[in-house]
């Protein structure tokens, strides 16, 4: 989980650094946007690994699924994520929809990672002895 809040981190630092380029009307470093794109996808795969762990680790010692809040918010922090990427993968083209789209979705991902996280911890320490 720390690697994924860690990626989100620099999405978050590197997307209002192209923003405020953008703003200004000057040119952004030519490795920014290729490094945005590449740790979005880390965390695409990050979270899409903590889905399989968690739903697997889940079965594998409750034999079941639903313990917890945490499993709702996990499916909508991973349904945001995908939302986000897919969004980002239409930010070049034609389509005006797509910048607001990830923004916004990565703004409600900030509070959904917030709630994964506090609720996680209680699903922890249902694994501890």
């Amino acid at each position: 989980m720390g690697l994924s809040l860690f990626a989100y981190l620099l999405l978050a630092m590197t997307g209002i650094w192209m923003f405020s380029k953008r703003q200004a009307g000057r040119p952004r470093p030519r490795w920014l946007r290729p490094f945005h794109y590449i740790t979005g996808g880390i965390m695409v795969s990050l979270v899409l690994l903590l889905l399989g762990i968690g739903i697997v680790g889940t079965l594998g010692h409750f034999g079941s699924l639903g313990h917890s809040s945490h499993l709702l918010y996990g499916f909508i922090v991973v349904a945001l994520t995908l939302i986000s990427f897919a969004s980002a993968t239409q930010i070049g083209s034609r389509h005006s929809w797509a910048r607001p789209v990830h923004i916004s979705t990565n703004i409600a991902l900030f509070v959904g990672f917030a709630l994964v996280s506090l609720t996680g911890w209680d699903v922890v320490q249902k694994y501890l002895p």
